[in-house]
């Protein structure tokens, strides 16, 4: 039905315009008394698969990656389509308009997409009392930045604010260093900066009576060199664990027109060209590291066997938002019942 009706009528509109109109009805779908009985009615039946993973037990292994639902406004939606965990945000202290329009890219040739959002959001507060009022009680991760204002040296107090006002409502973190679209982010994914945000953010979590996990996100371009960093990084402060990766700066082997790429200009590159960059990045950490930390996959999973391919590489967990937006809810049910098999 989705890539049948919803999706061609979807993609008359702009890429945020049509999110925008997606979300009103997610949205809706969550106020009306049987509005979340009839998106499962509607939705593909899911073989749970439950996960037990940082000592949380999740329905399934197949998650909402961070970026789609930004503000915490569907989540009870997406938990009724199938996913076994959200994430939400990208969220930063204080409320952020995000980059200039347009900033959201359809390449439909290579089922992807490119965005320059620069963590568009309401910020903490507002989006905190979303989580006190959802209803389901799906896992929610809360994916946390800095306000695009606020210096890199001044970075890890967003971070730690964003981290006390969550605290309480989502089950567990993950510090975003990576995205394209903040000026100089990236460079925060060097060791020591690096090191210092998460030490600061694993001391106040050992101040709470119960611990959440905190997790790292991470670029698909680092190099290996980077990458054994981010190993010992993981070893020294002892998060839970990464997820790999964010989107790419890369444009190498894509099938649309170069011009078209060019007048898009800068931005995250997200969905089928990322997968086989995402799935090294996975496969190097597990086997460096030896498998000492969990890795959630995410990165071009557009098929159940993609899927696979990141389980096979070392991740534990995946995360689809591309792909979603492509392939639709089916996707879910699809990995779930090729997890059951394999």
């Amino acid at each position: 039905m989705y890539k049948i009706f919803i999706r061609p009528l979807l993609f008359l509109f702009n890429p945020e315009k049509a999110h925008h109109i997606t979300f009103f009805f997610l949205k809706l779908a969550t106020k009306l008394p049987l509005g979340i009985a009839l998106i499962k009615l509607f939705s593909p039946r899911i073989k749970a698969q439950p996960k037990e993973l940082f000592g949380i037990q999740f329905p399934n292994s197949i998650g909402l990656a961070a970026g789609l639902d930004k503000n915490a406004e569907a989540i009870d939606a997406f938990a009724a389509l199938g996913f076994g965990f959200v994430e939400i945000g990208t969220v930063t202290p204080k409320p952020q308009p995000g980059n200039p329009l347009p900033r959201l890219f359809r390449l439909k040739q290579d089922q992807a997409l490119i965005n320059r959002m620069g963590f568009n959001n309401g910020g903490v507060e507002i989006i905190k009392e979303r989580l006190k009022k959802r209803k389901s009680n799906v896992i929610v991760g809360g994916n946390i930045g800095k306000n695009k204002v606020t210096p890199n040296e001044q970075a890890v107090n967003d971070y730690l604010i964003c981290f006390h006002e969550l605290f309480d409502w989502v089950d567990y973190f993950v510090v975003n260093v990576s995205s394209p679209n903040t000026p100089g982010l990236r460079e925060l994914q060097e060791k020591k900066p690096l090191s210092d945000i998460l030490n600061r953010l694993m001391d106040e979590n050992k101040k709470k009576a119960v611990q959440k996990p905190i997790l790292l996100k991470i670029a698909p371009d680092l190099t290996e060199d980077q990458l054994k960093d981010i190993i010992e990084i993981v070893d020294e402060t002892q998060i839970a664990g990464i997820i790999a990766t964010n989107t790419t700066i890369d444009r190498s082997g894509l099938q649309s027109d170069q011009a078209l790429i060019d007048n898009i200009g800068a931005g995250g590159l997200s969905g089928s060209p990322v997968h086989q960059k995402s799935t090294d990045v996975i496969r190097f950490l597990h086997e460096q590291s030896k498998g000492s930390f969990p890795i959630i996959g995410v990165g071009g999973i557009n098929s159940a066997k993609r899927a696979i391919d990141k389980f096979d590489a070392g991740a534990s967990m995946v995360q689809l938002y591309s792909g979603f937006i492509y392939e639709g809810p089916a996707l879910i049910q699809k990995i779930n019942n090729s997890i059951s098999t394999n």
